[in-house]
């Protein structure tokens, strides 16, 4: 298909932009446009037999008309114009090549993620210029308006440009903290897409897909790093599961209801590939943990085969590796599957006082599963309809109210 090809392109072509012209603005927005010629032009005339020649030229073009076009920068519009090749300014249909075919999405990623920009910048900025999505499309995704997310695009790379930063691989010295940061956005992304936090549908796949896409890309460009590999694998094995966690009519299934006939194999093995090369090279990170542990839950062949003190184990050493309140709610659920629910709720309540879960609609939804296991169906309704008021997200609040409703007919109604 042009658009998977297209959005394959199209770091490629801006990392040959930049490193010609050294500008990053200014090629991102001309690589949007040769995008948009090329999604407009192709169908209708037919692929280019050099599609990367063909989008390099007609951005290469884009970019000089631009530059000519503000009087305002002048000497810098006669340098550009001087340092493109007659051959690079002709038709659009020129089917010439890059002059070199290096892939420079690495460099791409890290630019995106620079350290002065927000997450909610870095997310965008990386699902166009590495992505080759759309302004539209990533608005769309988010469910914001398009003009929402052009001033966020735009601010970020007004940013980038004060920063001064050059096209090149951060120093040695920065450049765990800088894949550190590519992997939370990658992460962010593909949560978005698996569970959206706002709107209709409970996912969006295009999130999720493109999140895999950019995690197989930077895999294949750091395949020893065994954290790469352990976000790749917790995604392969957490989005195996998605056609069954969605009912015909779009509504959540939880695990423990989803047919796992519908799983889909081929990525949980994948998965369980990438996760069992990862885990012995060394030091054990976060995402090979959430990796393993997603690993376990995938193996299960039926619900309650799952061996779930392994879990609380793994669970444990991720609350040393990455402390965080929703480790520890996610620990609760695995220890009163092991010890009971009275365990999970007694570590559910060490959270009740966490600034960061007063307003997350988690922590509500856990303590009403805890409590229905326990039998208190009263209380656990409460607690479900709780959740529900917290949640943004529509197919979320439903199976949070029917969860409510099934437990008032059998306890009595709750006032």
């Amino acid at each position: 298909m042009d658009e998977d090809l297209l959005r394959e392109l199209a770091p490629q072509v801006l990392g040959a932009l930049i490193r010609r012209y050294g500008v990053f603005d200014t090629c991102e927005d001309a690589v949007q446009e040769a995008l948009l010629s090329a999604s407009l032009q192709w169908p209708v005339e037919g692929r280019p037999d050099h599609p990367r020649g063909w989008l390099y030229t007609v951005a290469s073009r884009h970019l000089v008309d631009q530059v000519r076009a503000d009087h305002a920068r002048r000497r810098r519009e006669d340098h550009v114009a001087l340092a493109v090749p007659a051959a690079e300014l002709s038709s659009p249909g020129v089917d010439s090549e890059p002059r070199t075919d290096r892939d420079d999405s690495l460099k791409l990623l890290f630019l995106c993620c620079h350290p002065r920009l927000s997450a909610s910048s870095r997310i965008a900025l990386t699902l166009r210029a590495v992505g080759g999505l759309t302004t539209a499309q990533i608005a769309a995704a988010y469910l914001v308006p398009e003009a929402t997310m052009a001033q966020r695009i735009s601010r970020a790379k007004q940013t980038i440009r004060k920063t001064g930063t050059t096209f090149r691989m951060p120093a040695a010295a920065d450049r765990a903290e800088r894949v550190e940061a590519v992997l939370h956005v990658l992460y962010l992304i593909f949560n978005e897409g698996y569970t959206t936090t706002d709107g209709t549908a409970l996912t969006a796949p295009a999130l999720s897909g493109e999140a895999i896409r950019l995690t197989r890309l930077l895999h294949r460009l750091l395949p020893s790093d065994a954290e790469v590999t352990g976000l790749l694998a917790l995604m392969l094995l957490t989005d195996a599961r998605r056609r069954a966690r969605v009912g015909a009519d779009g509504s959540l299934v939880p695990l423990a209801e989803q047919d796992r006939s519908r799983w889909d194999r081929e990525l949980i093995a994948q998965g369980i590939a990438l996760i069992s090369e990862a885990l012995p090279r060394g030091r054990v990170g976060p995402y090979q943990l959430q990796a393993a542990i997603a690993a376990v839950h995938d193996e299960a062949e039926h619900v309650a085969s799952t061996d779930w003190p392994q879990i609380l184990a793994l669970y444990e050493l991720l609350e040393q590796a990455a402390p965080n309140p929703v480790v520890t709610l996610n620990r609760a659920v695995a220890l009163a599957m092991v010890h009971g629910p009275s365990a999970g709720l007694d570590l559910l309540a060490t959270l009740q006082s966490d600034h960061r879960m007063a307003h997350h609609h988690r922590l509500p939804a856990t303590r009403a599963h805890l409590l229905e296991l326990l039998g208190e169906h009263r209380a656990a309704a409460d607690c479900y309809r709780d959740a529900a008021r917290l949640t943004t997200s529509a197919p979320e609040r439903r199976h949070l109210l029917s969860r409510a409703t099934r437990l008032e007919a059998r306890g009595g109604r709750v006032s």
